[in-house]
């Protein structure tokens, strides 16, 4: 039977990442994949870096938006680690930081930007908030709707088609095997070890054992949880993506809303994307819903995506749609990420959830740090599964 170290179940952006990692500290490691790499949720979103925090994190009340700040240490070592990732992979990933801008329109989204700041200056991340006239000055392209803007001057953007693959390259230069449109179907403990049990497109049955199973399987992440019968509380959801025809340089921002759904930048080739959680809708078998074909853009959707990008930046309304897709992310019930070991199945950790292309190489990092020396250089704490241990209270682990 093969044996590695580590085996990294999820070929998106965390579970690549976390493989190079591994691997760069000497351990053995395989990666298997469902499907092909970073085929969804790490390939295809829209490739935002937002340090601030997003507008889904502060719209349920001041307490949730308390809880949810805390999440702002480890996006500050998540920007250290992005200004240094391209010579880290030695490969050009489009990044640009040169500031993003959550704007208001109205005096109920200056008070949101004001509880946004407060949070964030009680948590050390150094944005400030601008004026109408400050706005006019560093973005000439917004609309005169725009009274006023969160800004911090590190966000940006990178090419969500690039980075994985670049981890995946290096992983495998340093030994990583990995095995793409390749299933798990069972995980199973053996005293100290771990049965990690596959099957590949051929229909071919591998056992292989491992001292530590890493589950970074993303909106899969439950369903791997399940296989050692155990609840993990994260749940797929389909979000939508836009990008409009090239034109010349006009908006060097990551661009977000502060009460509304929104994500907008220009990327190096003069496209610009559109995006910011808006739903897409799940394939169905029968009557259900399914993850295992692509979900599709909903058009109501898609067009108040656009419109609301339009009235922000008028000088993309005429512009021409090109493409809008829709990847499948896995949002936890907190929505906060998991990040640590699972305490019901000694040897099994998972990374997933949370701001996962943000976040993602440092999630891979810091939990490959966790496995192979015991601890991670950067406290997460407050993302461990055991959060979640009264759930699987009930729950007999294999």
């Amino acid at each position: 039977m093969t044996r590695f170290d580590v085996v990294v179940l999820g070929g998106g952006l965390v579970g690549c990442a976390a493989a190079y990692y591994l691997a760069k500290r000497g351990a053995r490691v395989r990666l298997v994949e469902q499907g092909d790499l970073n085929r969804e949720a790490s390939g295809r979103n829209a490739g935002s870096l937002h340090f601030q925090l997003e507008y889904r994190l502060i719209r349920y009340g001041d307490e949730l938006a308390s809880q949810f700040a805390q999440i702002i240490p480890l996006s500050l070592v998540a920007l250290e680690d992005w200004r240094g990732l391209e010579a880290e992979l030695q490969a050009d990933l489009e990044v640009g930081m040169h500031g993003g801008l959550i704007v208001a329109e109205s005096e109920t989204d200056v008070a949101l930007l004001e509880r946004r700041q407060a949070l964030q200056e009680k948590w050390g991340l150094g944005s400030s908030l601008l004026s109408a006239s400050e706005v006019r000055r560093i973005a000439p392209y917004l609309a005169e709707s725009v009274i006023a803007a969160g800004y911090f001057p590190h966000e940006g953007h990178a090419n969500p088609r690039l980075v994985t693959p670049a981890f995946a390259r290096r992983a495998e230069a340093l030994g990583v095997s990995i095995q793409a449109q390749t299933r798990v179907t069972a995980l199973l403990r053996d005293g100290a070890e771990w049965v990690v049990t596959t099957v590949d497109r051929a229909g071919q049955t591998q056992d292989v054992v491992a001292g530590a199973v890493l589950n970074a399987a993303g909106a899969w992440a439950g369903e791997i949880g399940r296989l050692v019968h155990l609840h993990l509380p994260i749940f797929p959801v389909p979000l939508s993506m836009n990008v409009v025809e090239r034109a010349a340089p006009l908006i060097p921002h990551l661009v977000q809303h502060a009460s509304q759904r929104l994500t907008l930048k220009q990327v190096s080739s003069g496209n610009i994307l559109v995006g910011g959680g808006w739903p897409g809708r799940f394939a169905r078998e029968g009557s259900a819903m399914t993850t295992q074909r692509r979900a599709e853009p909903v058009i109501e959707n898609v067009m108040a995506n656009l419109s609301l990008a339009a009235r922000l930046v008028p000088a993309i309304g005429d512009l021409r749609l090109l493409r809008s897709w829709t990847g499948i992310t896995g949002i936890t019930t907190d929505q906060m990420p998991l990040l640590g070991a699972v305490p019901e199945a000694p040897g099994l950790f998972v990374a997933a959830g949370g701001a996962a292309f943000t976040h993602g190489p440092t999630y891979a990092r810091l939990i490959s740090e966790l496995m192979l020396e015991g601890r991670a250089s950067a406290s997460i704490d407050l993302y461990s599964p055991a959060r979640f241990s009264h759930i699987n209270n009930f729950m007999a682990s294999v």
